[in-house]
C-alpha cells in the first residue's frame, strides 16, 4: 500500500540510514517502513536541486512548469481515495476531516491555481520611459521577476498534504526547484506523491526531491545548506526562530507558518447558539492546527449561558476512531505530543481555571491509541499558561470580556497573531472589530478565509511572509530591475 522510497534527482531511492516506522496513531501499530535518510542523502537531493536549476530550462519554461503541475494533479485525483485512506491512518485525522482541509481542499486549488498564475502572473512590469537625471540619457525600464532558486520545504505532521502541495504549487510555478522533508510522523503521503513525479509526469531530474528522515536534523541541513536560497518552513513558532538563527550564516530568504492561540470574540449581539459551535474547533482533529480558534471570548452579560452552551458541546463531542465517518476527534499524533497536552491541563488545574469537560483520563472506550478527551476550561484568565501558549491538543479556553474594548484587548494580548474569528449580530460590526485584530487571517460571522488564492500566514511570532494568492507566489521569486537606452547616442556632457 505504501511507496516505501523516496526521491532524489529523478528517481525513487532507498535511505543510506535504512528505514523507519511509521506508527498508526489509533491503534499504535506500526503501519510500515519509511527509507530513512542520512545527511548525505539530503546532501545529493539538495546537489541535484541545485543542478536542476542552474542548468536546465525549468527556470524559464513556463509551458513545461504548467504542464508538469497539471500532470501531477490528474496524478493525485486519479489515486484521491488511496490517499485518503492512507492519511486517515498516518495522521490520525478522521474521515470527515479529509473531505475538507486535510485533502479535498487542498486538491481543489493548491497546484491549480499556481499552475494558472503561470500564465496570468506579471513576469514583467513595463515602468516607461524617462530621462534618468545621472545620465541624461533617455531611458527603457523594466521590472522582471525571477525565482529565487531552490527552495527548502519542511512539512509538519498535522496537515501533511494540505501543506505540502500549497508549498509545491508555489514554489514549482514561479520556476523554483524544490527539497521537500516531510515530517518524520506522516512520511507515506509524500512518498506516494514521489512515485507519482517519477511515474505520471514529465519533471525533469532534480527539480522535485523528497527526502524522507526520522531525524529532524537531516532536515536541518536544508537551512545550513550555502545551496539553498529560501527555506519554506510550516511547524512550530520554536523550531521557526532556530530556522531563522541558523539561516542567517547565509542569509537565507524565509517562509515562516508558525504557531498560533487564535480567539473567537462572540459579541454581545451574536446567535449565541450559532457562535459557540465555533468553539468546536477545538476538538477538530484532536486541536491539531495552527489556526485553530482555541481561546473563546465571551461578553460578560451572557458569559454563563454561553459557557453552559459550550459544556453541553463538549461533553457531545464525537470522539474515537478517526475510521468512523461520525468522528470528530481522532487521536493526537503520538505518546510525546498526548504527553505534552496533558501537561498543559495539569497547568490549567493548577492556575485556577474551572475544568468542566475532559481532563487527565481517556475517552472512555479508548485506552489504546494516542487519545486525549476533548477538555473546556471557563474561568480562564488570558495570563494563564493555557491561554498564551499554544497547546495543539482539544482544549478550549473560554475567557470573558467587559466590552468590545476589552475582547480586542484579550485577542491581541498574545505572542502570537495568526487568525481569529469576529461573531456578531452586524456584519458591519464584526469587520470593525476585525480590523482591530492583530492576526492574518480573520473569519467574520463564520467565513473562512482559505483556498489557493487567499493570502495565509501572521502577524508576530505567528509567522514571516505569506502562502498562496499573489502575495504566495511573490513569496518565492526575485524582484530585478533593468534599464537600457532608448537611443543608441551618447549622454550629453555634464557642463
Amino acid at each position: 500500500m505504501f511507496e516505501t522510497r523516496m526521491l532524489v534527482d529523478g528517481k525513487l531511492v532507498e535511505g543510506e540510514a535504512g528505514t523507519f516506522d511509521n506508527i498508526d496513531p489509533a491503534t499504535e501499530e506500526v503501519l510500515g517502513q519509511v527509507a530513512d535518510a542520512s545527511k548525505a542523502d539530503m546532501h545529493r537531493a539538495i546537489d541535484a536541486a541545485r543542478r536542476a536549476f542552474d542548468e536546465t530550462d525549468w527556470p524559464t519554461d513556463r509551458a513545461l512548469r504548467r504542464r508538469c503541475l497539471e500532470q501531477l494533479q490528474a496524478a493525485l485525483e486519479e489515486e484521491r481515495e488511496e490517499l485518503r485512506e492512507e492519511l486517515i491512518l498516518e495522521a490520525g485525522c478522521p474521515r470527515m476531516t479529509t473531505h475538507g482541509p486535510q485533502l479535498d481542499v487542498p486538491l481543489a486549488s493548491a497546484l491549480t491555481h499556481p499552475a494558472r498564475l503561470i500564465d496570468e502572473y506579471p513576469w514583467e512590469t513595463d515602468l516607461g520611459d524617462t530621462v534618468v537625471e545621472v545620465t541624461r540619457t533617455l531611458t527603457s525600464r523594466r521590472v522582471w521577476k525571477e525565482p529565487v532558486g531552490v527552495v527548502g520545504a519542511i512539512v509538519p505532521w498535522n496537515y501533511p498534504v494540505d501543506v505540502t502541495l500549497n508549498k509545491l504549487g508555489q514554489a514549482l510555478a514561479t520556476g523554483n526547484t524544490v527539497v521537500l522533508k516531510p515530517a518524520p510522523n506522516t512520511p507515506c503521503n509524500a512518498t506516494r506523491l514521489a512515485r507519482l513525479i517519477v511515474e505520471r509526469t514529465d519533471f525533469p531530474p532534480g527539480v522535485v526531491n523528497i527526502v524522507t528522515s526520522s531525524d529532524h536534523f537531516v532536515g536541518e541541513e536544508l537551512t545550513l545548506s550555502p545551496k539553498v536560497d529560501l527555506i519554506s518552513f510550516t511547524g512550530s513558532t520554536a523550531v521557526g526562530k532556530r530556522i531563522m538563527e541558523k539561516g542567517a550564516a547565509t542569509v537565507k530568504r524565509l517562509f515562516l507558518e508558525l504557531g498560533g492561540k487564535s480567539a473567537t470574540i462572540v459579541l454581545e449581539d451574536a446567535d449565541l447558539e450559532v457562535a459557540t459551535l465555533l468553539g468546536m474547533a477545538a476538538c477538530m482533529h484532536a486541536g491539531q492546527g495552527c489556526a485553530v480558534p482555541t481561546r473563546m471570548l465571551l461578553p460578560r452579560s451572557r458569559y454563563e449561558e454561553g459557557v453552559a452552551l459550550l459544556e453541553a458541546l463538549y461533553r457531545g463531542a464525537p470522539v474515537g476512531d478517526p475510521q468512523d465517518p461520525g468522528t470528530l476527534t481522532g487521536p493526537v499524533i503520538s505518546a510525546r505530543q498526548r504527553e505534552r497536552i496533558l501537561g498543559y491541563i495539569r497547568t490549567g488545574v493548577n492556575e485556577g481555571a474551572r475544568l468542566l469537560v475532559g481532563g487527565l483520563e481517556p475517552p472512555a472506550g479508548l485506552d489504546r491509541g494516542f487519545f486525549v478527551a476533548p477538555t473546556l476550561f471557563a474561568d480562564v484568565d488570558n495570563r494563564m499558561t493555557i491561554a498564551q501558549e499554544e497547546i495543539f491538543g482539544p482544549v478550549l479556553s473560554v475567557i470573558p470580556f467587559e466590552d468590545e474594548d476589552d475582547a480586542v484587548r484579550i485577542a491581541n494580548e498574545s505572542a502570537y497573531g495568526l487568525a481569529g474569528n469576529v461573531m456578531s449580530g452586524s456584519l458591519e460590526r464584526g469587520l470593525a472589530v476585525a480590523r482591530r485584530i492583530r492576526a492574518g487571517v480573520i473569519g467574520v460571522n463564520g467565513g473562512a478565509a482559505v483556498g489557493g488564492d487567499v493570502p495565509f500566514g501572521g502577524y508576530k511570532e505567528s509567522g514571516v511572509g505569506r502562502q498562496n494568492g499573489h502575495a504566495g507566489f511573490d513569496q518565492y521569486l526575485e524582484t530585478k530591475s533593468v534599464a537600457w537606452p532608448v537611443s543608441p547616442e551618447p549622454p550629453s556632457r555634464r557642463p
